[in-house]
Parts: structure tokens; sequence; C-alpha cells
């Protein structure tokens, strides 16, 4: 297509219906949504889902979840394929920049488009490995269903291993139509948590944070039982070396590989107990 001075080209924010579009872009891209994602993640920031239109047909979209001044996550960065490199990607990502102002902002950046983030002041942390793999799983006794946990004390531990509180987020998350949680709890506290939910292709297992990798594992093969044989992902960080091995020693393998990438200090968070985070779209 060759753009003229009559075409029209403009950002705005997204409907559900929109985000819907968005998603199924991601999906074609290979990055495997899950099938609640559009409730799940809009919940997280209403006006930060932005879609962009050429002659009123959606061409690009950008997301920019606004947890707090401090932690403001870039995700769904998508320009359709036979549209890119006429500038429509970089007009989005403005947009998307002006819902922030100066704050610092993190996002997870394919390795083909470091450089481009470094340009913006992104600079790499970490990375993080998605692992696939068939799992069979099991339920012991001291694991619970993550519904019958209580909600606040949910909220201030996903706080430890999160850059930022996410109650509306949580609660959404939790008590998606097609997902399961669990829990372990000792003596009153909480010593880890994580969520299996239905995705375009098999399961994914997102969060998984966990006090210590037998407490991850009882988790992991609990939520496994969920998935009943079908292909698990789990997004894992590379800097939490046990949680590789784990994962590994299951005989999943990795897949895919992207870099966590800030503009200001990385969040002080004890990645060890992150055992798989909870969305390269939304952190």
């Amino acid at each position: 297509m060759i753009i003229t001075k009559e075409d029209h080209f403009q950002v705005r924010p997204m409907t559900k219906d929109d985000l819907k579009i968005a998603l199924s872009w991601a999906a074609s891209e290979g990055w495997n949504p899950g099938i609640d994602d559009v409730d799940n993640f809009y919940v997280a920031d209403p006006g930060g889902f932005l879609i962009g239109e050429l002659n009123g047909k959606p061409i690009s979209c950008i997301s920019v979840v606004r947890y707090d001044p401090q932690f403001n996550f870039i995700g769904i960065y998508i320009v359709k394929p036979e549209e890119r490199k006429k500038g429509f990607g970089l007009k989005t990502w403005q947009e998307a920049f002006k819902l922030i102002a100066d704050q610092p902002a993190a996002l997870d950046a394919v390795l083909e488009q470091i450089n481009n983030y470094q340009k913006f002041g992104f600079k790499p942390a970490h990375h993080h490995f998605r692992y696939q793999g068939i799992i069979t799983g099991k339920i012991l006794s001291e694991v619970r269903d993550l519904k019958t946990i209580d909600f606040e004390q949910l909220c201030r531990y996903d706080r430890q291993y999160f850059p930022s509180y996410r109650p509306d987020f949580l609660y959404c998350w939790i008590n998606q139509p097609h997902g399961q949680g669990y829990a372990i709890i000792n003596d009153g506290d909480l010593l880890g948590y994580g969520v299996i939910r239905k995705a375009t292709d098999g399961f994914k297992v997102a969060p998984l944070f966990a006090e210590n990798q037998d407490i991850a594992e009882k988790l992991f093969l609990a939520l496994a039982t969920y998935a009943e044989g079908s292909n698990l992902y789990v997004d894992v960080p590379n800097i939490n070396k046990s949680a590789i091995l784990f994962f590994e020693n299951y005989k999943m393998n990795p897949i895919f590989e992207c870099v966590r990438m800030y503009t200001g200090e990385p969040p002080h968070i004890d990645w060890q107990k992150v055992f798989a985070v909870t969305s390269l779209e939304l952190g």
C-alpha cells in the first residue's frame, strides 16, 4: 500500500472488542495468549490499551499498563505485517508514552528488537525463557484451592514478587473461567501460589511464586493436573537458576527467549522465588 496525503492514521483507546483483535494478532505472532485474556488484561488498566487505525481499519496496537508511577509495563506492541516499516509503529509507540510522560517503563523484548528499545532508554536486566512440556500432575493434601485463601493475604504475598500492588487484576486472574489456582499455607503463612489458564495452544502456568523449590514443585504438579496431558508453558526468569534446572529436570524444552528491559532502576524483587512470571505482555 502506498501512503498518500488522503490516508488518515489515528491512535485511540481500545474497547474490549478492539482488544480481541489485538490478541488475535498476538496469537498469529505465536505469542499464545490465554483464551480469557481480553477480560484478564483489560481490567489491569482499561485506558492503557491503544489501537492504531488507518482509514478506519485497525493496523497497530500497544498497551501501557500503569500499575503505579514507578512501574509501567509496555506490551502487545504489534503492527500488521503488511503495514510495517511505514512509520505507523513509531507513531503508535509515541502515543503510548504520552500516557506515562517521563515515568519509568518496562517491557519484554524479542532479541531482534533489543537495539531498537535501547535507543529509547531501555536497558537489559535479565532474560525470560519459555519452556514447553507435557507433565503428569498430582495434588497433594497440603495444596489448597486458591479461591479459599484470604484475598488480602494473597495480594500482600503477590506484592512481594511483583513490582506493584494489583488487586483488581488478581481478582480477575484467579477467577477466570478457564483457569485454576492453588496455594500452600503453613501455620497461617502463605508460602506460594500459582495459576494455570487455558491458552490458544495448551495451558500456561503464570505466575508461580514460592518460598522454595519444594513448594514450587508441589504447586506446579497440582496445576499440571488442570492441563490433562496437554502442552504446558511457563515463562521463567533466567536469573532463577534453580527454576531453570527444575523445569529442565521435568524434560521441558526452551522454545522462546526474550529480555526484560527497564528505563529506570529494576524493581527490588527476590527473583529466586519467582519460578514463572505472570505475563510477557503485562509484566
